[in-house]
C-alpha cells in the first residue's frame, strides 16, 4: 500500500441475491424479444428480482451478516461502514446509516459512495485508507442495488440488461505483501448523459410531469458504453497492474464486472487470459451495478477458484463514466 501504510485485505466476504429469478421466457411474455436475442447479444438468461416490499437496505443487509460472520467479528466491533449503491432506499438519509442501524453496529460511522458499476472498487479503495492510515482497523464495504426498481420494464433495450443483488466485505490489517496491492479509478464526465436516471435530484426534482415522461426509468445509449467499456476495461487492468510491478503473466484470476459477455470476452483477450482464470455468473444475475463484482467474488471463492495467495484483478466500469481496477493478493 505504500511506505510507512498498513497493508489491507479483505478478511470477511458475503453475498446475497433475491429469490424471485426472472427469465428471458419471462421477459418474452411482456415486451417483443427472444431468448436467442437477448443471449447472443449479452449472454445472460436470467435475473433476480427484489420484491416490492423489499429495498437496497434490506439486500445490503444480509450480505453485509454473512461477511461479518465470514470475518468473525461482531458489528458492535466495526469502526466503518461504506455502501456504495445508486440505488438508495432515499435521497437520505444514507444508506448506510439505515444498514448500521439494522446490524447494531453503534460504533461505526456510516456514509454512502455513488460510483454506480464501479461503485465497489471505489469502496474497496475508499475503505482500505482508513485502515491503511491506520484511523480504523474494521471497515465493512457493502455493495447494494435494486436496478429493478429503476428500469422500464417495457424498454427491451434495458430491462433485459440488469438485476438485483449485494455484496460485501470486511476490511482489516494483513500482513505486509498481502491484501491490496494497488488501485486504478477514473472518470470521464463527458459521459455522463450516456447512462443516467434522468429525474428525481435537484435538476430535476420529481412532478407530474417528470413521472409522466418517465424520466424517473434510467436511460442508455448502449452502442456508446459498450465501445467505452471494451476499452476501458483493459486499460485500467493493464494500468493498475503496472502500479503494483506485475504483468498479466502473473493473474492467477480475473473478477470482471458483469455487464455484457462481449466485453468481458473482449478484456480477457487484451489481457491475455484463458477462461479458465475468469470468473462469470452474467448468465444468473445480469448486471447488478456496484454488487456485480463482489457477488461474483464471493461466488468464485466459495467453489475454490480462489485459493490463499492469488493474485486477483478487479475490474469495474459504469455510468459517470467512471471506472476502477484492483490488483490483491489473496490473504483468506
Amino acid at each position: 500500500m505504500g511506505a510507512n501504510l498498513q497493508s489491507v485485505g479483505i478478511t470477511g466476504l458475503g453475498a446475497w441475491v433475491p429469490e424471485q429469478v426472472i427469465t428471458n421466457q419471462n421477459l418474452m411474455q411482456t415486451i417483443d424479444t427472444s431468448d436467442e436475442w437477448i443471449v447472443t447479444r449479452t449472454g445472460i438468461s436470467e435475473r433476480r428480482k427484489a420484491a416490492a416490499h423489499e429495498a437496497v437496505s434490506d439486500l445490503g443487509i444480509r450480505a453485509a451478516r454473512a461477511a461479518l460472520a465470514d470475518a468473525g467479528i461482531r458489528a458492535e466491533e466495526l469502526d466503518l461502514i461504506l455502501v456504495a449503491t445508486i440505488t438508495p432506499d432515499m435521497l437520505f438519509p444514507a444508506t448506510a446509516c439505515l444498514i448500521q442501524q439494522e446490524l447494531g453496529a453503534t460504533g461505526a460511522a456510516a456514509f454512502d459512495l455513488s460510483a454506480a458499476c464501479s461503485g465497489f472498487i471505489y469502496g474497496l479503495a475508499v475503505g482500505s485508507q482508513f485502515v491503511a492510515t491506520g484511523m480504523y482497523r474494521k471497515v465493512l464495504v457493502v455493495a447494494t442495488e435494486t436496478m429493478s426498481k429503476v428500469v422500464n420494464w417495457q424498454d427491451r433495450n434495458t430491462c433485459i440488461l440488469f438485476g438485483d443483488g449485494a455484496g460485501a466485505v470486511v476490511l482489516q490489517p494483513v500482513e505486509e505483501g498481502w491484501g491490496l496491492l494497488s488501485f486504478d479509478l477514473g472518470s470521464d464526465g463527458t459521459g455522463a448523459d450516456l447512462l443516467k436516471l434522468p429525474a428525481g435530484g435537484s435538476r430535476k426534482p420529481a412532478s407530474l410531469e417528470t413521472v409522466q415522461n418517465g424520466e424517473h426509468y434510467l436511460t442508455m445509449n448502449g452502442n456508446e458504453v459498450f465501445k467505452f467499456a471494451v476499452k476501458i476495461m483493459g486499460d485500467t487492468a493493464l494500468k493498475c497492474l503496472q502500479k503494483a510491478g506485475l504483468s498479466t503473466e502473473e493473474i492467477d484470476f480475473f473478477v470482471p464486472h458483469q455487464a455484457n459477455t462481449r466485453i468481458i470476452e473482449a478484456a480477457v483477450k487484451r489481457l491475455g487470459l484463458s477462461n479458465k482464470k475468469v470468473y462469470v455468473n452474467l448468465d444468473k444475475y445480469g448486471n447488478m451495478s456496484s454488487a456485480s463484482v463482489p457477488v461474483a467474488l464471493a461466488e468464485a471463492v466459495n467453489k475454490g477458484f480462489i485459493k490463499k495467495g492469488d493474485l486477483l484483478v478487479l475490474v469495474g466500469f459504469g455510468a459517470g463514466l467512471t471506472w476502477g481496477s484492483c490488483v490483491l493478493k489473496w490473504s483468506k
